[in-house]
């Protein structure tokens, strides 16, 4: 078990409900452990995801956006070493097939990625769920919310050890379900002290990362974590992430039970798309952008 970073069994509720508050307020991370997703089904996804990022670029390119930064993203100048492919709203049996369709995916695959969606669709409202009735609140607020789903792969080489895979940032959105690389590490948290604490491979675990979004949400009590990829050895790595986002077209803003006069209400009401490009639009991609939406007393 990685050092610091808590664990949360899903299987162990009400009992973790204090813990998983504590991880969302110090950490804004936390493992899952003891999940209903099978094993053998994560490692069928992983072979997958894999194949998918081998195949031709000509191939990769039809994986286009839905919403900006939801497609393939070749590596750049910022993130040479850095692709993904991408799928909006892993909640919609139809936009799996036509993901998997771009990709021409075989029967096998589809059934697989198919397989995969609903079950970490599952987990991510179960979780998001937890997170909720953990502060007192309705557990049903995020069941329409999108989810966007993006397969990464690192191309390490011996030339890149010690340099970053991924920039420093946090993720726009309420929280990010993760099946990392089991054999290669490299993600790293940082920890309330502003120090970078490596979170080391744990096969047959998600881990959860919240997002610029449930720090809005829960009107500054949760911590929206910052994190990067550092080139620790000359490999390929691949992860799977799964990204809650926020509601299609309502506002974000903290339920009423969060804001009283001795913690006013932090954050004006934004919906998730302007959010969003108001990150792109600053390039402040590590939290920042928060301090743009402060609610005006």
């Amino acid at each position: 078990m990685e050092r610091g970073v808590p664990a949360i069994d899903i299987q162990d509720f009400p009992g973790q409900y204090q813990k998983l508050r504590e991880a969302c307020e110090v950490w804004g991370c936390f493992r899952i452990v003891n999940h209903k997703v099978p094993l053998e089904l994560m490692s069928e996804m992983k072979a997958v995801v894999r194949s998918l990022l081998d195949l031709p670029f000509e191939i990769k390119k039809r994986n286009t956006d839905v919403i900006a930064g939801s497609g393939y993203m070749a590596p750049s100048e910022k993130n040479p070493l850095y692709e993904a492919l991408g799928l909006y709203d892993m909640g919609s049996p139809q936009a799996v097939q036509a993901f998997c369709s771009q990709l021409d995916a075989s029967p096998h695959q589809r059934e697989v990625i198919e397989n995969y969606a609903q079950g970490i669709h599952e987990l991510v409202m179960d979780i998001a769920a937890k997170m909720a009735e953990s502060m007192g609140l309705d557990s049903e607020s995020f069941m329409e919310w999108p989810c966007q789903f993006r397969i990464n792969k690192y191309n390490f080489t011996p030339e890149t050890v010690g340099s970053s895979g991924v920039q420093i940032h946090t993720d726009s959105g309420f929280l990010t379900i993760l099946q990392d690389d089991e054999n290669v590490g490299g993600l790293e948290v940082m920890d309330s002290s502003g120090s970078f604490i490596p979170v080391d491979p744990w096969t047959g675990t998600f881990l959860v990362n919240l997002g610029d979004m449930a720090t809005v949400w829960s009107n500054g009590r949760w911590c929206n974590v910052r994190h990067r990829v550092q080139c620790k050895e000359a490999t390929i790595r691949v992860s799977i992430a799964t990204f809650l986002l926020g509601p299609k077209e309502e506002v974000v803003e903290a339920p009423q039970k969060f804001v009283d006069s001795e913690k006013p209400r932090l954050f004006a009401p934004i919906t998730y798309e302007d959010y969003r490009k108001l990150r792109f639009s600053t390039k402040l991609q590590a939290g920042e952008a928060l301090a743009l939406v402060h609610a005006t007393s």
